[in-house]
C-alpha cells in the first residue's frame, strides 16, 4: 500500500514537471530571450524638431510591429546640453529644453518599463510638436498616471543628478556623438542613416522569432526627413530656429 502511495506521488510530480517544462518552452519559444535582442539607443533632446519627429513618426512604430519584442530599446534624454562651471546645465534650446529633459529622465527612472515610460515621453513630445510644451503635466491624466513619483524628482535634486548621469553618458560615446537624434544599434552609431533604423535592427537580430516587421527587409537608403531639422552639437542658433518654426 506504501509502495503504491509513493509510486502514485512520484507520478504526480513528474506529471507537475512535465507541465511546468512545457510551459516554459512554449514561453522562451514565444518571447526572444534577453541575449537575442538588439541594443537600440536613442539620444535626443527635448525641442530639437529631428528628435521630435523621430520619435512621433518613425520609434513609436516598433511598438505597433513587433519589433519592440527583439529590441532592448534605451532613451537617453540630454543630446547637446553643456555643463557649466558652476555644475548647472545649459541646454542649446533655453530653459525648457532643461526641464523637458529632466521630465524625460525622471519618467524612465520612475517607470523602468520602455513600454511605460515611453507613452508618456511621447505625449510630451506631442505636446512638444504643437507648441504646447509647458502644459506637459497634462499627459499624467490623459495617461491616468501618479504624477507624484515624477514630480518630486523633476522638483527635487534627484532629476538634476539623473542628467548629470545621462551628460556622462552621452559624452562617453564613441565615435562621439555629432547631433541629435543620435541612433546606435548593438554600439554602432547609423548617423545620417537613422531613419532606417529598422533594417538595421533587423540585419541585426540572430534570433529564430522574427518579427513581421523584419520580413522581406533589406538594408535601403531612403533619404531620412527629419535630417534637415536634427541638433547640431555646437549650433548655438538652435534656440532661435525652434522658436521660429514653432
Amino acid at each position: 500500500m506504501e509502495a503504491h502511495l509513493h509510486r502514485s506521488k512520484n507520478v504526480i510530480v513528474l506529471l507537475v514537471l512535465s507541465v511546468s517544462l512545457a510551459a516554459t518552452l512554449v514561453q522562451s519559444s514565444a518571447t526572444p530571450v534577453a541575449g537575442e535582442k538588439v541594443k537600440l539607443a536613442l539620444y535626443y533632446e527635448a525641442l530639437c524638431p529631428g528628435c521630435t519627429y523621430f520619435i512621433l513618426n518613425d520609434l513609436s512604430k516598433i511598438f505597433d510591429n513587433g519589433l519592440i519584442d527583439i529590441v532592448d530599446l534605451k532613451l537617453s534624454p540630454y543630446g547637446n546640453a553643456k555643463i557649466s562651471s558652476n555644475g548647472t546645465i545649459v541646454c542649446q534650446h533655453g530653459e525648457w529644453e532643461c526641464k523637458l529633459n529632466t521630465v524625460g529622465a525622471c519618467a524612465i527612472n520612475t517607470w523602468p518599463n520602455v513600454n511605460d515610460h515611453f507613452k508618456f515621453i511621447h505625449c510630451v513630445e506631442s505636446l512638444s510638436d504643437d507648441g504646447k510644451y509647458r502644459e506637459w503635466k497634462t499627459c499624467f491624466k490623459k495617461l491616468k498616471l501618479d504624477p507624484k513619483q515624477v514630480t518630486e524628482c523633476f522638483t527635487g535634486e534627484l532629476g538634476h543628478k539623473l542628467e548629470l548621469q545621462y551628460a556622462d553618458e552621452i559624452g562617453a560615446l564613441k565615435p562621439p556623438h555629432e547631433y541629435v537624434p543620435w541612433v546606435v544599434v548593438d554600439g554602432k552609431p547609423l548617423k545620417e542613416d537613422f531613419a532606417n533604423f529598422v533594417s538595421y535592427v533587423c540585419k541585426a537580430y540572430k534570433g529564430s522569432k522574427v518579427p513581421q516587421a523584419c520580413r522581406g527587409l533589406s538594408l535601403k537608403k531612403d533619404s531620412a526627413k527629419p535630417f534637415n531639422n536634427v541638433c547640431y552639437k555646437e549650433d548655438n542658433n538652435a534656440k532661435s530656429k525652434v522658436l521660429e518654426s514653432m
